[in-house]
């Protein structure tokens, strides 16, 4: 029994830190909720219209305000109090969740509206989502646990991931929507209770500047990702699988309607399926004990992402299309954290939101447009060919990207080497 808890203490190590494990906690429970609306959501719409058409006009509403938005958020967090912008993200965010309750349970729900508030819940996600992601730095005590709460964020939204719509779909047959709803709003209390009790040292107030040099911030923040060669490999590789294999969640209603004959358990179950293969890799990941070696686990993700998603597409059966969508979230996973971690390792401090924000924007934003485009495909080829095409330039991006290896590699050494990873060579 001491040796299996001796075995976990290094993939819990960031909770050593009072402020990370009280920030852990509160979004877990959280972000179980977030996962609960998300399922109810594109039930919502499919029960409400019928469209594949109109799933990927929701998910497009919901990301598009993060892709404009995204960048100058970045500059805003580089700037601002971090903590105080998450807490007023999720108070916004938590308002989103009831707003869309009470409609729902007082059936007045409409489409357009649903549409209206993602809009909303995407521009808050634009400014909460790098506010997070460059929180976690200052949430632990020690910098070599970094990397170790990088993986451990990834576990607790795999979690969430596969509790949440596993119970979303119970509730929906149960009762409907508005449920699931109103428990994801009343769940933003205990991140915002988290946040609120942690202690954290002030940070040094910085000095306004005028308006225009927002612009300014936000070139020197492109060209710093942009002229690296690792960081701008792994956002690229990001933004590709984001693009042409992400709108698989969107499209899932169809394959559990009209593909697989269920109904809102069947969704809750393939996207549980999805959360567990993302778990196992996220836990994974908890166990290595940096950075390195890293990149060879990028480069492979998106292959096996891709050839699981060419796998959903053709499946008929449920046990199939589970497993399939069981590496699917694994792949992903395995790609978005480890890509998180690299980039959170090598990236200067004082760049840390905007970088941070161009990885948002490759892992979300660019869901717009390919929720947009899958949505439109959906309905002229059919959804599994359109999972199918999206798979086949997901397999291709892993090849390119492998190519890229030895360059990227040689690069990323002399960072390491820089910041202590590695011993640097014997004169």
């Amino acid at each position: 029994m001491n040796f299996g808890i001796e075995r976990l203490k290094p993939m819990l190590r960031a909770l050593r830190s009072r402020n990370y494990r009280l920030f852990f906690l509160g979004q877990g429970a959280s972000l179980i909720g977030t996962w609960m609306t998300q399922t109810a959501t594109i039930w919502l719409v499919y029960h409400l219209t019928g469209s594949a058409l109109m799933l990927g006009l929701v998910g497009f509403a919901n990301q598009f305000p993060n892709f404009v938005l995204t960048p100058f958020a970045g500059v805003w967090v580089d700037r601002w109090d971090r903590r105080r912008t998450i807490i007023i993200t999720q108070v916004l965010a938590m308002m989103q969740s009831l707003s869309l309750a009470f409609l729902a349970l007082t059936g007045t729900i409409e489409v357009w509206q649903i549409v209206v508030l993602a809009a909303f819940q995407g521009s808050i996600n634009a400014f909460d989502m790098p506010a997070r992601q460059s929180f976690v730095v200052k949430m632990v005590d020690r910098r070599d646990d970094l990397s170790n709460a990088i993986a451990l964020n990834s576990s607790m939204f795999s979690s969430a991931r596969l509790v949440g719509p596993a119970i979303a779909g119970l509730i929906i047959a149960a009762t409907n929507t508005g449920v699931c709803f109103l428990i994801d709003g009343v769940s933003y209390i205990a991140v915002i209770a988290g946040l609120l009790a942690m202690r954290l040292p002030p940070e040094p107030p910085v000095a306004s500047k005028p308006a225009e040099t927002i612009w300014y911030s936000l070139k020197e923040g492109f060209d710093y990702a942009f002229g690296l060669q690792p960081i701008r490999s792994i956002l690229l590789l990001i933004a590709l699988v984001s693009l042409v294999g992400m709108p698989y969640m969107t499209l899932a209603p169809i394959f559990a309607s009209e593909i697989l004959h269920g109904g809102p358990e069947t969704l809750g179950f393939l996207m549980a399926s999805s959360g567990l293969g993302a778990l196992m890799a996220a836990v994974y990941l908890s166990a290595r004990p940096n950075a390195l070696g890293l990149s060879k686990l990028i480069a492979i993700a998106p292959a096996i992402f891709g050839s699981a998603l060419i796998v959903f597409a053709l499946s008929r059966v449920l046990w199939l299309s589970m497993l399939a969508v069981l590496l699917i979230g694994m792949g992903l996973v395995l790609q978005h954290t480890s890509g998180n971690t690299v980039l959170q390792t090598i990236v200067d401090d004082d760049k840390r939101g905007r970088v941070m924000s161009f990885y948002m924007m490759a892992f979300t934003s660019t869901v717009t447009f390919g929720n947009l485009v899958a949505g439109s495909l959906a309905t002229h080829i059919g959804a599994p060919n359109t999972l199918l095409l999206g798979g086949i330039l997901c397999i291709s991006g892993s090849l390119l990207f492998t190519k890229q290896l030895p360059e990227m590699r040689r690069s990323m050494r002399l960072i390491y080497r820089r910041i202590g990873l590695l011993p640097q060579p014997d004169s």
